[in-house]
């Protein structure tokens, strides 16, 4: 763990201009070196609020940050990250909100770039940002791997054409406004919020640089692509049920909710054929393959279903082996450091 840096003081009287959240449950061994970037930030007039949602190794791995008032923590039952989050919001005093996951970090340009977007244009409802992988994955990655447009709009947020980094800032009103985070949601809860947020009018924007790191770790939630595309259908369902009748994005969002369901169809296949149902899976990515040309368009998908159809035994070693290749958190040898690492 990262050693922290003697606390740097705001000036007397500076009100925090942003509170960050920071849920510590299951990620205490990671937590110092989160709340040493927070440290490290070239901007000074924050507070931090760390969750330990039932988690009491959280309060350990705080102590050695107790010195610094800016930090504290709230202690709650275990109810979830959307709870732990909504408690933090609740005793927040900032206008603005940040989102820092315990195993993650803000590099120091994070807060003094991210917060004078939102304070110099109050018709946008959430900013966000690139960020670097780090941890179990190979070679450089980064969340947003594509060029995206500085401006985001409420469809481009529900069908992730306008990717909004879990590490955002947004309105401490808006939050409340909306509901906070779904309590009832596992998976997918930040793209419910972020959706919710767009739907009270106007633009999401993003900040072209590189500013946080997001650690991936094996059997992370990002492994979970089941888990995540049926977060991500009830997501698209709230939001299709939030538009009246009439509404012009409404065959968008259904199309898009139809597109989700055969992603979902395509994994569940793949699980009944690792599981050993190779002929009844074999047959469903048939019958779906058609529709799914993101997927199952190419030479080497068409070339794969031909070869199965001959030899069915082929088909579970040859997706289990696909499996390992494109699964975060999978990664072998040494881990992709931080950047507090590649510092000591």
């Amino acid at each position: 763990m990262v050693a922290p840096l003697a606390p740097p003081l705001p000036p007397d009287g500076t009100p925090a201009r942003v509170s960050v959240i920071v849920p510590g449950f299951g990620v205490a061994a990671f937590l110092g070196e989160a709340l040493t970037s927070l440290q490290r930030q070239d901007m000074t007039a924050w507070e931090a609020i760390v969750v330990d949602d039932g988690d009491p190794a959280v309060a350990g791995a705080l102590a050695p940050f107790r010195s610094d008032p800016r930090i504290r923590l709230c202690q709650t039952a275990n109810h979830g990250v959307s709870a732990a989050r909504n408690a933090a919001i609740a005793q927040s005093t900032a206008p603005l909100i940040a989102l820092l996951d315990g195993d993650d970090l803000f590099r120091p340009a994070y807060l003094a770039t991210m917060v004078p977007v939102l304070e110099a244009d109050p018709a946008l409802r959430l900013a966000t940002c690139n960020a670097r992988m780090f941890g179990a994955v190979a070679g450089e990655r980064y969340c947003v791997e594509h060029l995206q447009s500085t401006r985001g709009t409420w469809l481009g947020v529900l069908d992730r054409s306008f990717n909004v980094y879990i590490g955002s800032v947004f309105r401490r009103a808006d939050c409340l406004a909306v509901g906070g985070f779904d309590e009832t949601m596992t998976h997918a809860e930040d793209l419910d919020l972020w959706v919710r947020l767009m739907a009270l009018g106007g633009e999401a924007h993003y900040v072209d640089a590189v500013l946080c790191e997001y650690r991936v770790r094996a059997g992370s939630a990002s492994a979970q692509a089941l888990r995540l595309l049926r977060g991500s259908l009830k997501v698209q369902s709230k939001a299709r049920a939030s538009l009246p009748p009439g509404a012009p994005d409404i065959a968008t969002v259904e199309r898009l909710m139809n597109d989700t369901r055969d992603a979902l169809a395509f994994e569940e296949a793949i699980d009944r054929i690792v599981a050993g149902q190779a002929r009844s899976g074999l047959a469903d990515l048939r019958q779906i393959g058609t529709r799914l040309n993101g997927h199952m368009g190419g030479p080497m998908w068409q070339l794969a279903l031909a070869l199965w159809h001959w030899l069915p035994g082929l088909a579970a070693p040859m997706l289990r082996w696909r499996r390992r290749a494109h699964r975060r958190g999978g990664t072998r040898g040494a881990a992709s450091p931080s950047y507090l690492d590649s510092e000591q």
